[in-house]
C-alpha cells in the first residue's frame, strides 16, 4: 500500500461537476493499493497518516502529526500510484490490486480513519473520473509505502 502525502491549505475533489469531498489545512492523501495488501497494510498507513509529522510546531520545525493539528485529511484511491514505471514509456497495472480488492481495502482505510481522526475525512468516489484541486503548502509531499 502506498500514500502520496501532500500538506495543503486546502483540497478537493469534484465528480462531474460535483464537489464529493473537501478539506481545508490538512493532508490530501493519494493512495494506491498493491495485491497482497490487507489488515495491516491499512493499519500501519492509517497510523502513518495520523500521526506523520508533516506540521511545524511553535519553533516552526515538522513535529506535529494530523491528529495533534486537528486538520482535515482528503483520501483518493489512486490506482495509478502502485503502477510499474520501470521499463519502457508506458505503465504496467499488474503491480496495482483488483478493482474489487482495492476497493475493500481503501473502504477499509477510510473507516480506520474516520474512527481514529475527528477532525473531519472526506473521500472522492472510489472507481470514478475525478478532479482533484489542491495548494500545496510548503510544498511538502511525501510518499509512504507500508
Amino acid at each position: 500500500m502506498l500514500a502520496l502525502i501532500q500538506r495543503v491549505t486546502e483540497a478537493s475533489v469534484k465528480v462531474e461537476g460535483e464537489t464529493v469531498g473537501a478539506i481545508g489545512p490538512g493532508l490530501l492523501a493519494l493512495v494506491g493499493v498493491e495485491p497482497g495488501d490487507g489488515e495491516a497494510q491499512v493499519r500501519r498507513i492509517a497510523e502513518r497518516l495520523l500521526n506523520y509529522r508533516v506540521f511545524a510546531d511553535a519553533d516552526g520545525r515538522m513535529n506535529l502529526g494530523l491528529a495533534q493539528t486537528g486538520g482535515g485529511l482528503l483520501l483518493v484511491s489512486q490506482f495509478t500510484l502502485a503502477a510499474d514505471t520501470r521499463s519502457g514509456l508506458r505503465p504496467g497495472f499488474s503491480t496495482a490490486a483488483a478493482p474489487a480488492e482495492a476497493e475493500r481495502i481503501f473502504s477499509g482505510l477510510v473507516a480506520i480513519c474516520r474512527e481514529k481522526h475527528p477532525g473531519g475525512v472526506e473521500t472522492g468516489r472510489f472507481g470514478a473520473h475525478m478532479e482533484v484541486s489542491l495548494v500545496n503548502d510548503g510544498p511538502v509531499t511525501f510518499l509512504l509505502k507500508a
